[in-house]
C-alpha cells in the first residue's frame, strides 16, 4: 500500500486532500511541503521560516504505541519552532479521536482555545469543525497561532484549488475565526 492509500483509509474524507493535490505540493512547494515515510508511518508536513504545521500524522495499527509517532514529533520540536495541527473532536463513538487527542496532549500539545475552525469539504459538501492543537518551545500566543494557521490555509490548503477540486474554497476569514477577547490576542477585525 503506498502513503496516498494509507492516509486515505486513516483519514476522514472530508479531511484528505486529493493525491493529485498532495503530489502538486510535493512538486511545486518542495521547498516547504514534505513527506518523511517509513514503513509504518507517513507525515505530511509543511516548514515555513517561523513554524511547523502536521498535515498528516499516520501510524500503522500494528506499530501503534512504540513510540514512532513521538519520535517523528521529537524531530520536528528539535527544530525549535512551534507546532501547529489541525485535530477531529472528540467523538465518543469513534475512539481514533479520543486517542489522538489525548496522544498529542502527553506531547505537549494545547489546545487553542479561542480558536474556530469551521470549513465545507468539497468532497463532500458537510460542515468539517476541526480543533487547532500546538507546541511552542516559548510562549506564542493565540494570535500568533491564528496567523499562522492563516497562512498554512492559504497557501497549502486551497493551493490550486479551483484547478484541483473545480470549484474555489472558502476564504480564511470564513473558516479560521478567532475569540476577540482570547488571551494574548489583540482584536480582531476580519
Amino acid at each position: 500500500m503506498n502513503w496516498y492509500e494509507k492516509l486515505n483509509q486513516y483519514f476522514p474524507i472530508e479531511e484528505m486532500k486529493s493525491r493529485e493535490h498532495m503530489e502538486l505540493l510535493l512538486k511545486e512547494k518542495g521547498e516547504i511541503y514534505h513527506k518523511d515515510e517509513g514503513k509504518y508511518h507517513v507525515l505530511m508536513y509543511v516548514e515555513l521560516e517561523d513554524f511547523i504545521f502536521i498535515d498528516y500524522l499516520f501510524v500503522s495499527k500494528e506499530a501503534r504505541g512504540k513510540g514512532i509517532g513521538h519520535e517523528l514529533l521529537e524531530k520536528l520540536k528539535e527544530r525549535g519552532k512551534p507546532i501547529l495541527l489541525e485535530v477531529e473532536p472528540v467523538d465518543y463513538e469513534d475512539s481514533d479521536t479520543e486517542k489522538r487527542q489525548r496522544f498529542y496532549k502527553r506531547e505537549g500539545f494545547k489546545h487553542a482555545a479561542a480558536i474556530g475552525y469551521r470549513r465545507r469539504s468539497l468532497a463532500t459538501g458537510k460542515v468539517n469543525e476541526m480543533e487547532i492543537l500546538y507546541w511552542t518551545p516559548r510562549e506564542d500566543s493565540e494570535k500568533a497561532i491564528y496567523e499562522n494557521m492563516k497562512k498554512t490555509y492559504n497557501e497549502i490548503h486551497t493551493y490550486k484549488d479551483v484547478e484541483l477540486y473545480g470549484e474555489k474554497y472558502q476564504s480564511a476569514a470564513e473558516v479560521l475565526t478567532m475569540k476577540p477577547s482570547a488571551k494574548g490576542s489583540s482584536h480582531i477585525a476580519e
